[in-house]
């Protein structure tokens, strides 16, 4: 683990170079405890796949006191780092057609069904490493690596919210209209992120997201009702635990 000052109220800790769910672990068990702390200087805490950033009050306390302070406890925390139990988000998603238009590429490309493509897809428990791109942009990991696809070589202008796609080694879902360069493979209409809802964002980094195969009729049920605002998010979003 190494510590590294960005600025004069904000630092960098690292971690392992590579990305695995044992770092994203040591990550949590970190952040988790300077949270615990509650330190009166230490105003913001955002993780990513392999390290932390934190931002603190650079005139109340310099960034070498704060380290002093911090450092010691910190590092033992690294060799015992747990497994916590992770809540499972499940999603649902209409593959191929109109709501996923790459889906047959993404077929071609692997010498694959369409079905097969959907079944290896639906197959994963995606952990969610961090939000951002956008509010509610879930960054994951678990891809299949039979369905490892390359970006699009031109982006799109729109890709509407809630499209389902790959892009390399991830899978991810758009909760906004966006330009974008995955390959869209599906849409859910479970609206992922609503400033008017809360949670605003339905998975935080820690979860895990799993996809299931809805058809077009359950599709525009499930539509219709979001726009209405009278979505039961309990029957159609499904929370269950994986200890």
């Amino acid at each position: 683990m190494e510590f590294k000052q960005i600025s004069e109220q904000s630092f960098m800790i690292y971690f392992d170079a590579n990305i695995s769910e044992d770092i994203f672990n040591q990550v949590n068990t970190v952040s988790d405890y300077l949270k615990s702390l509650a330190h009166p200087h230490i105003q913001e805490i955002v993780t990513s796949y392999r390290a932390i950033l934190v931002y603190f009050d650079g005139m109340a306390i310099t960034y070498e006191d704060l380290l002093e302070e911090l450092s010691l406890s910190t590092y033992a925390l690294t060799s015992t780092s747990q497994n916590k139990p992770r809540r499972i988000v499940n999603i649902p998603v209409l593959y191929g057609g109109k709501w996923g238009p790459d889906l047959e590429y993404v077929a071609e490309y692997h010498k694959l069904s369409v079905e097969e493509v959907i079944q290896y897809h639906i197959e994963g428990y995606y952990l969610v490493y961090m939000i951002g791109f956008m509010p509610g942009f879930p960054f994951l990991g678990g891809l299949s690596p039979r369905i490892h696809t390359p970006r699009k070589d031109e982006p799109r202008l729109k890709i509407p919210a809630g499209s389902v796609g790959i892009a390399n080694n991830q899978t991810g879902l758009y909760p906004a209209d966006s330009p974008g360069g995955w390959q869209i493979i599906g849409r859910t209409p479970i609206d992922v992120f609503d400033l008017n809802r809360e949670p605003k964002i339905l998975y935080q980094p820690g979860d895990k997201i799993k996809f299931y195969a809805i058809n077009e009729e359950q599709f525009l049920h499930i539509q219709k009702y979001v726009e209405k605002g009278r979505l039961n998010y309990d029957e159609w979003v499904r929370i269950g635990y994986e200890y």
